[in-house]
């Protein structure tokens, strides 16, 4: 699958296959076309189970002596991180096919992440031809795109034992790798006022949007920038009709964190918001759903030595940094070295546009496989 056919050929058919989070069935067909893959380069696949959510393909790749390549038995996985899921409808693909324009490959998911896949799979084929030393872990999930709620557990335990993780994630437009995330989460609130005639009974109301104006106010003053830490209503609903005071009112609130303290700070700020208006009532939910990534010291190392690995090969490693979170947030804490932001370069996330550079695919591919050989 290593020439350059294959893998466009085999990109094309993962894009094509449309895998909204939501829709089981489609992610599984994802699934079943990521095992089979998996299993010609001679892996042992194991399909974990959801009920709601696609199932997740854990494939497992032996170490194998040859072609100079010697085994250790103390040398602990490599675990590769995809996801099979995209943040695209079924029949996007119809409106925005997959195509091939100049230097530039298009369609929806290519660069979020099917790419990711197809470069870990080329990838692996490509250190077994030196004969694997070390075994490889590929987990493709289901769940990414919605908070990797089902994935969580299992991406944290298969990395607690590898000696490196590697998540596929498109790097950034420069070719950086993503050395740094935000950590993610989200509050909801709920206002609850009371239901009264607009004009002939104003007075009995209690509006709920009129008190979740100043919950927004309040809850958005919260946003540091000097630490790196935003809050943003993005969605409010309320009301039914204009001549009625509308009785509830709800909104939902985006997080973005980098520093260690900020979510309890934010935590105990939030607990503190009362009422503004008489007889209305607040309710908060939510939490941090992935922690900061940090460009921590031991970040620092991993970078440093995979940069190493990538200049024998003549290529130059940039570190780079995002708002966005992935998985590799939760492997982040745990103290193993990670490297993420190992898919392909493009551009235009999450819509229409969204495209990869076709020569990034098997530039990856011979860096991953240089880096299983010599970490």
């Amino acid at each position: 699958m290593t020439d350059s056919g294959s893998i466009k050929s085999l990109l094309k058919l993962l894009v094509e296959t449309e895998s909204p989070s939501y829709h089981k069935a489609a992610v599984d067909r994802v699934g079943v076309i990521v095992a089979e893959q998996a299993r010609k380069l001679g892996a042992q696949v194991e399909i974990i189970p959801n009920t709601e959510t696609g199932d997740h393909v854990l494939a497992r790749f032996s170490a194998l002596s040859g072609a100079g390549g010697e085994v250790e038995a103390h040398n602990k996985p490599i675990l590769i991180l995809c996801h099979m899921d995209t943040v695209f409808p079924l029949s996007t693909i119809q409106k925005t096919p997959f195509r091939e324009d100049g230097e530039k490959i298009f369609g929806p998911g290519t660069l979020d992440m099917k790419a990711g896949i197809v470069i870990a799979l080329a990838a692996i084929e490509e250190a077994q031809k030196a004969g694997l030393n070390r075994p490889i872990i590929l987990l493709c999930t289901s769940d990414e795109e919605i908070g990797s709620h089902t994935s969580r557990e299992l991406i944290e335990s298969l990395a607690k034992e590898s000696a490196l993780v590697l998540v596929m994630e498109g790097a950034l437009l420069d070719g950086s790798l993503k050395t740094w995330r935000k950590g993610t989460g989200e509050y909801r609130v709920k206002v609850k006022g009371r239901a009264a005639h607009a004009g002939g009974d104003h007075q009995a109301g209690r509006n709920a949007i009129e008190e979740m104006a100043h919950q927004v106010i309040a809850i958005q003053k919260l946003t540091d920038y000097s630490k790196q830490t935003t809050l943003n209503v993005g969605v409010i609903q309320g009301g039914t009709v204009s001549n009625v005071v509308p009785e509830d009112c709800k909104i939902q609130v985006d997080v973005r964190v980098m520093q260690s303290g900020e979510w309890e700070r934010l935590d105990s700020e939030m607990s503190k918001l009362k009422p503004v208006l008489d007889d209305t009532s607040i309710e908060i939910t939510g939490g941090l759903n992935r922690p900061p990534m940090p460009f921590d010291d031991r970040m620092k190392a991993t970078f440093e030595k995979a940069k190493t690995i990538a200049a024998k090969l003549g290529i130059e490693l940039k570190a780079g940094g995002t708002g966005g979170a992935s998985d590799g947030n939760f492997v982040a804490p745990l103290g193993i070295p990670l490297l993420d932001g190992m898919g392909a370069v493009g551009e235009g996330y999450h819509s229409e546009r969204e495209f990869i550079f076709t020569n990034s695919i098997g530039q990856k591919a011979k860096l991953i496989a240089a880096l299983i050989r010599e970490w």
